[in-house]
């Protein structure tokens, strides 16, 4: 394709490309989401591998081009109004206008705070120091979240388009999409739509002859959790150390090496393109009054399709896992919900009609985070649930101020000694201690969100902390240093199956006679249980 130089090039090359595009399908679009859950067409992947159409509940804007064009092929984003909005925003649109539409939308940061995408870029815009730098941060480190890598792999275009619209807008010439390392599928695509961009004219130097310059690089992070904290990340751009700094100033007065900056993450600008096509009104409708618009989530856990959804502020998270997710796995009773990645808080069954949107989320003490989903049944331990999620945050914590350092650490000591079966009454007013010590004076948001899995547990869940502690009991049989194991010898054949599979060789027996567990040699592994043909081995606790 020639270089596009004007509002009516594109319109020239997105007919020449749907003429091709005619030619060789007998169409001249490519699918769309409506046309898909219309036809009945199964093209969208959960994790369970199989391939359904997307649930009447979810709407598709971040996610409107995934699994439908190739992320590889420009010319596929061109077709379906790709760069539109930009040509409209060059062409037609101050960068005041553009703020507005933007505030007018009711955006909000999809990173986790949920801050207002225009008030941030008017913050930055304001500012006299230049140069003025625009940050995507890709730097998604939450366990079982790929929000930001799908959009990445499958439409990076949409992410640079809403990055150029950005950049005009609060007058910056240089953007960076910060990436982890273990992405190499997205720092691929991306690298190659830049490439891409930039061979067309949308990148780069004058852009649609409008006198507007901006060019993006990829920088490549190495996977530290804390660097999707701001400063952090603008820290390891920098090439410095990630750790987290004071705020006051923030990044739109001073950010990267000292000048102002503006950072949004991938699904924030993947946003950004369709609002000013469609209008800050369509946008608004969506959503509820503080949370418009949609929002992804990796929906994982005990739930029967697991994967990627996108669905409008507002929906119930009984919606999300009966409608959209199926519902529990084996059809087993419900029993939590923990929303927002490692640092967001454990929901019990009375949240399920809560209403999805940033404000209800964080009053009922868990957060929005960038958008992770697990569900749990009845067989999960909100004890041990604690210590997994504690065991990521202090293992990821930089170090850099003691409350986080130590707070973790200590609390991930607690949890590991009640899981343990060595708990003590004095162990959950500590744990209490460390939770309100640990938010208030820790340095950056991780510290700061790190007690919402112990608090929200122990407020929700605290007799399952008090059967571990006082009666060393696991009532979802999960914590191995509370559960023994017996063999019934009514319905033991003697086939010293168990037996031969027994690791550390605590069953013991003869052939066609009932066999025993050594309960002091016993590791509580479970292997026999899983290889025993007539179910005569059960587990208590």
């Amino acid at each position: 394709m020639d270089r596009i130089d004007s509002a009516s090039d594109l319109v020239q090359i997105q007919k020449d490309a749907k003429d091709r595009l005619k030619t060789r399908t007998g169409s001249e679009r490519t699918l769309t989401w409506d046309s898909v859950a219309s036809q009945g067409s199964t093209l969208h992947f959960y994790g369970d591998g199989e391939l359904v159409a997307p649930t009447s509940k979810e709407v598709r804007v971040v996610l409107r081009n995934c699994n439908l064009i190739n992320p590889e092929n420009i010319e596929e984003y061109i077709i379906n109004d790709g760069y539109s909005a930009l040509v409209q925003v060059l062409t037609q649109m101050a960068p005041e206008n553009v703020i507005d539409t933007v505030l007018r939308s009711g955006l909000r940061g999809r990173g986790g705070a949920g801050f207002p995408t225009g008030k941030k870029w008017q913050l930055t815009r304001n500012s006299n120091n230049f140069p003025k730098y625009i940050v995507c941060n890709a730097d998604e480190g939450d366990p079982g979240a790929f929000m930001n890598r799908r959009v990445l792999e499958g439409d990076p275009h949409s992410v640079i388009e809403g990055m150029i619209i950005a950049a005009y807008a609060i007058g910056s010439s240089q953007g960076y999409i910060y990436c982890r390392a273990e992405y190499p599928i997205a720092l691929k695509t991306t690298n190659l739509a830049i490439i891409q961009a930039r061979e067309l004219g949308l990148l780069g130097h004058n852009i649609l002859n409008s006198g507007f310059s901006f060019d993006l690089e990829v920088r490549m992070g190495a996977g530290a959790f804390v660097c999707g904290e701001e400063t952090a990340l603008m820290a390891s751009i920098e090439g410095q150390r990630g750790e987290p700094r004071p705020r006051p100033p923030f990044p739109a007065v001073s950010g990267l090496w000292g000048k102002p900056t503006n950072i949004n993450n991938v699904e924030t600008f993947a946003n950004v393109p369709q609002i000013i096509l469609r209008g800050a009104d369509w946008y608004a409708s969506m959503g509820t009054e503080k949370s418009k618009g949609t929002k992804t989530f990796a929906l994982a856990g005990n739930v029967k399709h697991t994967g990627l959804i996108e669905v409008p502020f507002g929906i119930t998270l009984r919606e999300v896992i009966y409608d959209v997710g199926g519902g529990i796995k084996e059809d087993k009773a419900f029993k939590a919900i923990q929303t927002g990645g490692p640092m967001g808080g454990c929901l019990p069954a009375e949240f399920l009609d809560l209403a999805i949107d940033y404000e209800s989320l964080s009053a009922a003490g868990s957060i929005m985070g960038s958008g992770g989903m697990i569900v749990m049944d009845e067989e999960s331990c909100m004890v041990d649930i604690a210590r997994f999620f504690m065991e990521f945050i202090q293992d990821e914590s930089c170090g850099k101020c003691t409350p986080c350092r130590l707070g973790t650490f200590s609390m991930l000591n607690i949890l590991t000694k009640i899981c343990d079966g060595h708990g003590e009454p004095a162990d959950l007013e500590e744990l209490e201690e460390l939770c309100h010590v640990t938010r208030h004076n820790s340095l950056c948001g991780l510290g700061q969100g790190a007690p919402n899995p112990v608090e929200s547990t122990l407020k929700h869940f605290r007799s399952e902390y008090e059967a571990h502690i006082y009666e060393k009991r696991c009532p979802a049989k999960v914590c191995r240093s509370l559960i023994r194991y017996e063999i019934t010898p009514d319905l033991c054949t003697g086939c010293v199956i168990c037996l031969r599979n027994c690791p550390v060789q605590a069953i013991t027996g003869i052939p066609r006679q009932p066999h025993l567990i050594n309960s002091e040699i016993c590791i509580s592994c479970g292997i026999c249980k899983q290889v025993c043909p007539t179910k005569a081995i059960n587990n208590y606790s």
